[in-house]
């Protein structure tokens, strides 16, 4: 249950970034509210996984998981370019993700 909430809580980290886009500054009250519930959302399910999950893993992996996305999410949403070495960076970024969980105690 504690790597299914980290996930989530990966996952909700990538909305809230991406959300951030959307809440143009926090001027746009609906965007500014999903974006906050979301930031809420991935602390709590955060907090939840480490009551079972070692810090050191749990919140590398959250991030992990947020950074990726969000880079996905630039690219798929915003139009950022995905240079070849900046491909090979976010490859080292799941390699990185895979690798904690796999070595998790």
């Amino acid at each position: 249950m504690a790597w299914f909430a980290l996930v989530l809580a990966g996952i909700l980290e990538v909305a809230w970034a991406v959300g951030l886009v959307y809440t143009k500054g926090f001027t746009r009250p609906l965007p500014s509210f999903l974006t906050l519930l979301a930031l809420g959302g991935s602390m709590w399910l955060l907090s939840f996984a480490t009551r079972t999950l070692p810090i050191g893993t749990a919140y590398p992996i959250w991030v992990g998981i947020g950074a990726l996305g969000a880079a996905c999410a630039g690219v798929v949403l915003f139009d950022e370019a995905m240079s070849p070495a900046r491909a090979v960076f976010v490859l080292l970024l799941v390699v990185s993700i895979v690798g904690l969980k796999v070595t998790a105690a």
